[in-house]
């Protein structure tokens, strides 16, 4: 669990302990039950990194909502969106070997994250990572129930495949910009899983 989980959970804990100590069950075991979920909410499972050469896994837990072609400053890329429910991990993870080139927050509104509109105007964090297989460009996204987007890296940070960047609390989105010569190994509907999914793979670059 991520040391977040805790903040949120803990006090329900002793709330709920305080009502049982008063003999006010049926509050106790709401306040009870609101810690559990939370605490769940803020898992973080291990996860088996696939090895393979050229393979680009997953930024995210979640359903793919759009697989759409984009020319973002004139350069064409495959823009992966994963919608990101209360009950999926929330934790997210680096799709490619590489180091943090970019990190860019912009404030926005909070749409619904399944909405096409929430890419370009939902608050978010942009981070792009460069390595042999090129450059992935990976947006986290806040919804309408997440207004905290968490990011624990900086430009020049070295970051191995599947390793664990940051998080978005209690719902969310997060689209994965790709070159568009990756071969896609995902479609609209597949629900995917940080770190140990495929998204697509490429070959390595010299």
């Amino acid at each position: 669990m991520v040391k977040e989980g805790y903040w949120y959970g803990l006090p329900l804990v002793l709330v709920a302990g305080g009502l049982i100590g008063l003999k006010v069950y049926g509050l106790a075991a709401f306040f009870l039950v609101l810690a559990l979920l939370i605490l769940n909410f803020f898992r973080d499972p291990d996860r088996k990194i696939p090895t393979e050469s050229g393979v680009i896994v997953s930024p995210a837990d979640g359903r793919v909502v759009q697989v759409v072609e984009e020319n973002p400053e004139g350069q064409p890329v495959r823009r992966v969106s994963i919608f990101m429910s209360p009950l999926d991990v929330h934790v997210n993870r680096a799709p490619i070997s590489g180091t943090i080139r970019e990190v860019s927050y912009q404030k926005g509104a909070f749409h619904v994250a399944s909405q096409p509109r929430a890419s370009l105007e939902n608050e978010q964090n942009v981070f792009t990572i460069e390595g042999e297989q090129g450059k992935v460009v990976v947006r986290q996204i806040a919804g309408v129930l997440a207004r905290r987007i968490v990011f624990w890296k900086k430009p020049g940070d070295r970051l191995e495949r599947g390793e664990r960047v940051g998080l978005i609390k209690f719902g969310s989105r997060v689209d994965v910009l790709l070159d568009s010569e990756v071969e896609l190994r995902i479609k609209v509907g597949d629900h995917i899983q940080a770190g140990s999914s495929i998204l697509g793979l490429t070959r390595a670059k010299d």
